[in-house]
């Protein structure tokens, strides 16, 4: 989606180019083709809340660059459901420790706009809870954006064997800084996962200070876990961008066989690509 509007608005200001008569330059898309974050917020203006883990996106896509062919915007964006550039950011984050701050109506509507026409939203709870006021405020929040009718149900659990868990890394679980929650819970539309929701914190297995060092342990699995952790988070984002591409599985046993996969922990990490 925003890849093919900056290819035209690079495209239309070429050719506005040549028609004025311009020497022609060569350029690549520029910045506007980076894969960027926005970072959530809903908190009432004037009172900026980006929730608990504010540099937890950086460090994923840092992460995301390197592991990946994408071209990321280290910085994520800064947004509310009513930005005017809310569409420009494909894949939104929101933390949280305590209850939301709900949207207004118009917030409401902006956000099933979003989520309909291919925008993705994570919700990702620090609380250290499955049933505390964060993560009662996600049900209402998602029973307001998306009301369960008919077909379409509200927030459920998310099978261990969907292509969410196989996007790039092979997962069967949502692991983070927490291994509280031993499933991840998503909202489908036209059976494509629209928002997903973590209550493992897994921001805070992202987080690290200026320094380098991780702000949080990871409990109970230590490092090993800090690292399904950010193969989760990569998994959300490609799914994002390429939905369910891997779904026939037909590449899978190749793929395995050609990189020496080993299944000994639920991620299948390659041998001579071991965590450091």
């Amino acid at each position: 989606m925003f890849t093919r509007r900056g290819f035209l608005a690079g495209g239309l200001a070429t050719a506005l180019a040549v028609l004025a008569g311009r020497p022609r330059v060569a350029r690549a898309i520029g910045p506007g083709s980076k894969f960027k974050f926005g970072q959530l917020q809903l908190a009432a203006a004037g009172h900026p809340d980006v929730g608990p883990r504010p540099g937890a996106l950086r460090r994923l896509a840092w992460e995301f660059e390197k592991r990946t062919s994408v071209d990321v915007d280290r910085e994520p964006a800064i947004v509310t459901p009513t930005s005017e550039g809310l569409h420009e950011t494909p894949f939104l984050y929101l933390s949280g420790e305590r209850e939301l701050d709900l949207p207004s109506t118009t917030g409401i509507e902006a956000l099933r706009r979003f989520l309909t026409f291919g925008g993705f939203l994570l919700i990702d709870s620090a609380e250290g809870s499955t049933n505390g006021a964060f993560d009662g405020s996600v049900r209402k929040l998602m029973s307001a954006i998306f009301p369960p009718t008919g077909a379409n149900k509200g927030l459920e659990p998310v099978a261990n064997d969907h292509v969410v868990y196989k996007s790039f890394y092979l997962l069967d679980r949502p692991l983070g800084r927490l291994a509280i929650a031993p499933a991840m819970e998503a909202v489908f539309r036209d059976g494509r996962i629209v928002a997903a929701y973590v209550a493992n914190d897994l921001g805070g297995a992202w987080q690290r200070d200026d320094f380098g060092n991780y702000d949080f342990p990871c409990e109970p699995g230590g490092e090993r876990q800090r690292e399904l952790a950010f193969r989760m988070g990569v998994n959300l984002v490609m799914y994002a961008l390429c939905l369910d591409y891997k779904a026939d599985q037909v590449h899978v046993p190749f793929i395995m066989k050609r990189r020496r996969w080993k299944p000994d922990d639920g991620a299948q990490t390659p041998r001579d690509n071991a965590v450091k």
